[in-house]
């Protein structure tokens, strides 16, 4: 019997990670709302429980053991771009505009902000290749635009793995830190929850990050950093990296 659902779930390994995945997600944000009384948002315990599990397997992480084979195809490049997709179909320029200017401005200053605090703690921990800075400080704006860079600066897969891991970095800090200190951020509006979103950028970490605070500021946020990410993606790699080589060879 046991071998038998064995084989079956080795058969659907796909299926079976999102199952994992589900499973995970109702777990953590058990423990969120039950145990830590919402002070950590359930999406951030479910990505740092996603970062220990990973440890467990090889170079391409749990995905290395059998069973869990389908996390491969669940974390591949393929839904990657179909999320990217799927971010740019949600967002709407005529909710972007009841925001008003300062909501547009905050796009570019998050954007801009992220890419250059990313250069710099790129430089400094000895990434002298503007591709692999390009990539890395990519990776900082969020973990969907660091891969697009790396891709079309021709960056090696381990930097655009550590451009990912940098974007997960931050989905933690963003989703984690910012209820702990909602009263000094003074998030409390439509408009407030706009300009969060636009200059941190992170959807899941922003939606994490309001929904500790006030869910019904969410879509606001979201809607913000949903654009964050697609001007990040054309900026980064066509404004940003030709800039950075022409930094780099002064």
């Amino acid at each position: 019997m046991i071998q038998a659902v064995y084989e079956m779930l080795l058969k659907n390994g796909f299926v079976f990670s999102f199952l994992v995945v589900g499973v995970i997600m109702l777990i953590t944000q058990f423990v969120s709302d039950k145990i830590l009384k919402n002070k950590i948002p359930g999406v951030a315990l479910a990505i740092a429980l996603g970062l220990v599990l990973a440890s467990f397997g090889g170079k391409t992480g749990i995905a290395d053991i059998p069973l869990f084979s389908g996390m491969a195809l669940l974390g591949g490049s393929m839904l990657r771009d179909f999320a990217i997709v799927a971010t740019a179909y949600g967002a709407s320029m005529q909710e972007i505009k009841k925001a008003g200017w300062i909501g547009v401005l905050s796009l570019f200053v998050g954007v801009f902000f992220n890419f250059i605090v990313g250069s710099i703690i790129a430089y400094a921990f000895g990434y002298h290749d503007p591709g692999d800075i390009a990539t890395l400080a990519s990776g900082t704006c969020t973990f969907i635009v660091g891969p697009i860079t790396g891709n079309a600066v021709g960056a090696s897969s381990e930097i655009i793995t550590l451009s990912i891991a940098a974007g997960v970095i931050k989905v933690l800090i963003v989703a984690v830190i910012t209820p702990l200190i909602k009263k000094i951020v003074g998030i409390h509006s439509k408009t407030s929850a706009m300009v969060f979103g636009g200059v941190m950028g992170t959807v899941s970490g922003v939606s994490a990050a309001l929904a500790s605070i006030n869910p019904k500021l969410v879509p606001y946020g979201a809607l913000t950093a949903t654009f964050y990410t697609g001007i990040a993606a054309i900026l980064c790699p066509s404004v940003f990296y030709p800039i950075l080589q022409w930094i780099m060879m002064q």
